[in-house]
């Protein structure tokens, strides 16, 4: 029985050895990448890779240090992103024991509670003792990992208002009867829903960075290919995941050289009209979708080792920044004009074509 448990625990599907749904791929490696592109939201039917997608994205990460013992697994060499408990640490001159840990996916139950989710203070002992004593929720051990929300259109929206809050600001602050406490919460947010048991409000929607919406793979070619590779995992998952290293290995560099790229990364006046363009004639709300189009244009720079954005990258991404963004009437479906979409970037020229920013 030992055994059973370790295998399950150990070999989990390669992110690489998953066949089809492109554009839910790149989404999960643009935010492995770039934490401040807010999330994915992948929308699909039952049956289409959603769940062991994420998981292989985690497994295929690189480890974190952490801080021994720390609730939220800081980062023993960011002081900006550390609880107050180690940064006290720190300060007394102490030396914060290290130790690595793999990254981690944590699961948000649809009936979880929102002391679940953000953690509790308890206000006895800080009435009595003057110390504050607070026991953390899902947020808290989601710092610096995945947070997986499958069904997010089922959640009540004020627990969806707080997950995207703390997606955004990285933090997460709870108040009981004046007395608060904040803890980082760094994490990638990725939701998943079956559009048919109902819609997330606009509000929400346009909140997730990116959105990809999937469908069962229908060439009967890659079908196979599904199935044939399923089935050697789960008979041989050891030899499989050995087989799929270098393959594994070769997209981990990537994105870590991409996140070290990242920062460095360029937008030229022309690129940011382009976005401008693009936003305005596709008819989204708000500036939202310009910021996460340059954001995820600059993330598939770097993913693609340039350092300056090209209008390629701006037309691999712009679907998934706008898709859940275009005004729509009631009970249509999501979907991004392609040729639209290439007749503005086809006519695009203005005149400020060579500052840059950063």
């Amino acid at each position: 029985m030992e055994q059973t448990i370790e295998q399950t625990v150990r070999y989990i599907y390669p992110f690489t050895a998953l066949v089809g749904q492109e554009g839910m791929k790149l989404a999960l490696i643009l935010n492995a990448i770039n934490p401040k592109l807010a999330g994915v939201l992948i929308r699909g039917e039952k049956g289409t890779a959603k769940s062991t997608a994420v998981r292989a994205l985690a497994a295929l990460l690189p480890d974190n240090q952490v801080v021994v013992d720390c609730p939220f697994g800081c980062d023993p060499e960011d002081v900006t992103t550390m609880c107050s408990s180690c940064r006290e640490q720190l300060q007394s001159s102490k030396d914060l024991d290290k130790t690595k840990r793999k990254m981690r996916v944590v699961e948000l139950p649809v009936s979880a509670t929102e002391d679940r989710v953000v953690g509790t203070l308890d206000l006895e002992e800080a009435i009595k003792k003057g110390e504050k004593r607070f026991e953390p929720g899902v947020l808290a051990e989601a710092n610096r990992g995945i947070l997986y929300v499958d069904e997010v259109n089922l959640l009540d929206d004020h627990i969806v208002d707080v997950l995207l809050d703390s997606a955004a600001m990285g933090v997460n602050t709870v108040e009981r009867e004046g007395v608060s406490f904040t803890h980082p919460a760094n994490f990638m947010l990725v939701g998943t829903m079956n559009p048919e048991e109902g819609e997330l409000r606009p509000q929400l929607l346009d909140r997730f960075g990116l959105c990809v919406q999937i469908e069962g793979i229908l060439d009967p070619d890659q079908r196979v290919e599904v199935i044939r590779r399923r089935v050697a995992f789960e008979e041989d998952p050891a030899g499989f995941c050995e087989d799929w290293e270098p393959e594994q290995e070769k997209l981990r560099q990537q994105i870590i050289a991409a996140k070290k790229a990242l920062p460095k990364v360029q937008v030229s006046d022309r690129m940011l009209y382009l976005i401008a363009e693009i936003a305005v004639e596709m008819g989204v709300d708000g500036h939202r979708a310009d910021l996460i189009m340059m954001k995820a244009a600059k993330t598939m720079a770097a993913l693609q080792g340039r350092d300056e954005v090209s209008e390629e990258d701006i037309r691999a991404t712009a679907d998934l920044a706008l898709m859940h963004r275009m005004r729509r009437k009631p009970f249509q479906d999501l979907d991004l004009d392609q040729q639209k979409l290439e007749d503005i970037m086809g006519g695009h020229s203005h005149p400020h074509a060579h500052k840059h920013t950063q």
